[in-house]
């Protein structure tokens, strides 16, 4: 079986101009990057402003499981599928991070016939994006600490800074450490903590900014210390915002590509949902929105993580909502949800299937939540039966009354996933646009948000608050804060924090460890259980296989 990096060098893609037209892109709007790459202008993008929308499609996922899911091969497999049935589609895509590229989870630009390319260098750098992200939070931080050594003129308390430094790869020994050391010619000695740049509050605001504007005014709102008072400290007190949206001006910039059939893509911006909220970048989507008729974009990991963020964070501050949500599983992590081993997932096994069907009847129940009507997309796997396949479908109809497809779209690429997509046109075209609606409002207290959150949708008993974590809450609602939405990090493989409590747990306690304000991006994110915003590589990290071959060409990218 050829890998898909082996498939995406087979394919002959289109040049860049070629694929901007299909949206009516002129020549002038584009900044080349080699012959299969462009960024699309700022100021062009500004001229579309009174343009009316198309129709937007939200994929997401069940749980992930190490079995695969294939929510990024199936948004593309579906974007592929709607353009071959006549609609001028664009796809809206997340940046890959280094982290999952070189530790366990490999790159981002979906599988077999069903991918984003070029596939090498959109994993690797792409046109570095998120290089500029990390450069201009580190900036930040240096000065932070250049203002310390400097006479501390704003009086920022060094045990109560906030902003942490960045890099965009996984690395355990950064998560705690200390600057400073070396005598006074080297700033002022304190403890920092290092984050994954896709975790980062500059990330945050890069996704969710309108528009330039909107970007230099979220920096400058940054929290990025307290004073010995307790007065907040903010980026733009620094005089920092300026430089850092120099490093961020042709980062914003939305990124065109094309998947492997030449639907067009923009791929940009990639915070991670699991420690983030999760969605690509709002000038993106909402660029697609004006260029096309249909926009299939994803929100990251399973719906209890994406999708309630891509409605409660990206929606509730854009305005942008979802005509459509498709939510992918397949029977593989469905039987291990169901209590089979990873080793035996290849054996028919039925019973297991249905222990593990209730992991997505309960993500099928909380989109509906948000008032949406959600499509399953069966992700066929060559180890897929035929009473399993069945049986699924059996399910989906019988149980929870909602359409399901099976695809093949990794093997067939938009040819396998024509049923799904005429759902989904069906869908989009019967009804008009009635916005998903936010799982609570703004004026509920922080915790009463993170606590309805934990029961409504993970199926949690109460919360369970460390230390001062109700001491933080109260305090930034004091602050002016408690209107902004919940980011809940946990882990992304189960409801629970508890990353092997699979299928559908309830009854269990949401352990809360910690509060941070991102005053800038909007929300408050809620660190829960043992979830680390600077992740680690695994026992034997992908990037062991990746390396070049005679000729020069990269392998082992996955």
């Amino acid at each position: 079986m050829s890998t898909d990096l082996e498939i995406a060098r087979r394919a002959t893609l289109r040049p860049i101009d070629a694929i901007a037209g299909q949206l009516a892109i002129p020549d002038d709007a584009l900044q080349p990057y080699g012959r299969h790459i462009a960024k699309l202008d700022t100021a062009w993008i500004r001229t579309l402003a009174t343009r009316p929308h198309g129709k937007l499609v939200l994929v997401t996922a069940i749980s992930p499981t190490p079995a695969g899911e294939g929510k990024t091969t199936t948004t593309i497999g579906l974007g592929d599928a709607l353009r071959r049935l006549g609609r001028r589609v664009c796809i809206a895509l997340r940046e890959p991070s280094l982290g999952p590229c070189f530790g366990q989870k490999g790159g981002a630009t979906g599988g077999g016939h069903a991918q984003v390319a070029p596939m090498e260098r959109i994993n690797l750098h792409f046109t570095g994006d998120f290089h500029a992200i990390t450069s201009a939070n580190n900036l930040l931080a240096a000065m932070l600490d250049n203002h310390l050594h400097w006479g501390n003129a704003l009086g920022i308390d060094p045990r109560r800074v906030r902003v942490r430094r960045v890099i965009d790869m996984n690395d355990r020994a950064l998560r705690d450490v200390v600057v400073g050391l070396g005598g006074s010619a080297n700033g002022y000695p304190r403890q920092e903590s290092f984050d994954i740049t896709v975790a980062s509050e500059v990330m945050a605001i890069f996704c969710l900014a309108r528009d330039l504007d909107d970007l230099a005014a979220r920096l400058g709102r940054m929290v990025i210390a307290e004073t010995h008072e307790r007065r907040l400290v903010r980026a733009a007190e620094l005089g920092a915002v300026g430089a850092m949206c120099a490093l961020l001006r042709d980062a914003f910039m939305p990124n065109l590509v094309q998947t492997l059939e030449g639907t067009p893509a923009l791929v940009h911006g990639g915070p991670f949902a699991n420690i983030a909220h999760g969605c690509n970048s709002v000038v993106a989507t909402d660029t697609a929105l004006r260029l096309a008729d249909v926009v299939v974009t994803e929100a990251g990991f399973g719906a209890d993580l994406g999708a309630e963020k891509f409605i409660d964070i990206k929606a509730r501050q854009s305005g942008l909502s979802p005509h459509a949500a498709v939510i992918v599983a397949t029977i593989r992590a469905l039987k291990m949800h169901g209590g089979v081993a990873r080793a035996d997932l290849d054996r028919e096994d039925v019973a297991a299937l249905e222990r593990g069907f209730a992991n997505l009847a309960r993500h099928v129940t909380n989109l509906r939540r948000f008032g949406l009507a959600p499509i399953v997309a069966v992700n066929r796997f060559g180890s897929d039966t035929a009473a399993e396949s069945a049986r699924l479908l059996q399910l989906c109809a019988g149980q929870l009354g909602v359409p399901a497809h099976l695809c093949s779209h990794w093997a067939d690429g938009g040819a396998g996933a024509t049923a799904l997509a005429q759902e989904v046109l069906a869908a989009i075209d019967a009804q008009a646009l009635s916005p998903a609606q936010p799982l609570y409002p703004d004026e509920l207290p922080l915790l009463e948000k993170l606590r309805h959150v934990a029961q409504t949708l993970y199926g949690a008993a109460d919360l369970a608050l460390e230390a001062g974590v109700a001491r933080a809450a109260r305090s930034i609602q004091a602050a002016g804060y408690g209107h902004l939405p919940i980011c809940v990090a946990k882990t992304q493989y189960s409801f629970s924090a508890d990353a092997g409590a699979l299928g559908a747990p309830t009854g269990h306690l949401l352990p809360v460890r910690a509060l941070r304000l991102s005053a800038g991006a909007g929300f408050v994110v809620a660190l829960c259980g043992d979830i680390m915003t600077m992740p680690g590589l695994p026992r034997r990290p992908a990037a062991e296989e990746i390396g070049l071959d005679a000729a020069g060409q990269i392998v082992g990218l996955s």
